[in-house]
């Protein structure tokens, strides 16, 4: 009986023991959670572009630029160019996901011209009266250097505001004037006709718009911009009268601005790779 006890009270002891030294060891830290990645970086490249769109042109005033010939008169003028198409080609950069800049150059198609002036004698010319019936083409090229700011993006969509600066070549051809009048000398009819010139000319714009991206890659955009390209300017005028031809001043056509809306396409050749979260880990 005694040597039961003993057995007893001995393994009591070793149990104890064994207790006491595992309360002393150090508590083993929980698995690791996964952590989410983080943000990709802002991400910036090269991309290329291109435009089409329409144009819908204003001009200040056509004017002769022989200031004589709006001596004694008071004109009233009216008149407007019809819609043209545009298409630009253009390549930049893309600093981070809010400011990018781009160069363009952009042909500026053909279009047609036609006004009126309606003239009333003042002073010495009082009891005159006339009409000037113009009509003319215009195109352009157009050469911008470009900044935007791109304000955040929504469901793909990301609106945009820009501004540019450069140059525009200003073609206007095709010019012709005819005029009838009436005053103390009777009635008069003429006929003014002027060859084509160009004129290079500071441009300006400003930009806004939407942009959609379809894919890392690929993004397209429509946009607006009010461009305004200086003053074109037609050769040497002449007269007819049926016998000889009599050079004048050319005519001015000042300040040329237009409302142009555009549909675009961005492609980026260095779009960063699609984000792929690390493969599942199990234990056997």
């Amino acid at each position: 009986m005694r040597s039961v006890k003993s057995l007893l009270a001995a393994g009591a002891a070793s149990l104890i023991s064994s207790m006491a030294f595992a309360a002393d060891m150090p508590i083993a830290a929980p698995p690791p959670m996964y952590a989410p990645p983080a943000p990709p970086a802002d991400f910036g490249g090269w991309y290329l572009r291109g435009d089409v769109g329409f144009s819908n042109q204003r001009v200040d005033r056509v004017l002769d630029t022989n200031a004589a010939a709006y001596n004694n008169v008071n004109v009233n003028q009216t008149g407007n160019f019809s819609s043209a198409g545009i298409f630009d080609l253009g390549a930049g950069y893309r600093f981070n996901n809010w400011f990018r800049a781009d160069v363009t150059g952009q042909y500026r198609g053909k279009s047609t011209f036609t006004g009126l002036d309606v003239v009333t004698g003042v002073g010495p010319g009082a009891g005159f009266r006339g009409t000037d019936a113009y009509t003319a083409t215009k195109s352009e090229l157009l050469f911008l250097a470009n900044a935007y700011v791109d304000l955040g993006t929504w469901w793909c969509v990301t609106p945009f505001i820009g501004a540019g600066v450069g140059t525009a070549r200003v073609t206007v051809g095709d010019f012709t004037d005819s005029g009838d009048s009436i005053g103390a000398g009777g009635q008069g009819r003429s006929l003014n006709y002027a060859g084509a010139a160009s004129k290079w000319n500071f441009a300006w714009a400003a930009h806004a718009g939407l942009a959609y991206h379809v894919n890392p890659n690929l993004v397209l955009e429509l946009a607006y911009s009010y461009v305004d390209m200086g003053s074109g300017m037609t050769g040497a005028s002449y007269s007819f009268d049926g016998v000889t031809n009599t050079t004048h001043a050319p005519f001015q056509f000042k300040d040329i601005t237009s409302h142009d809306v555009k549909l675009g396409v961005r492609w980026e050749l260095n779009a960063p790779p699609a984000y792929a979260p690390p493969p599942l880990v199990t234990k056997g």
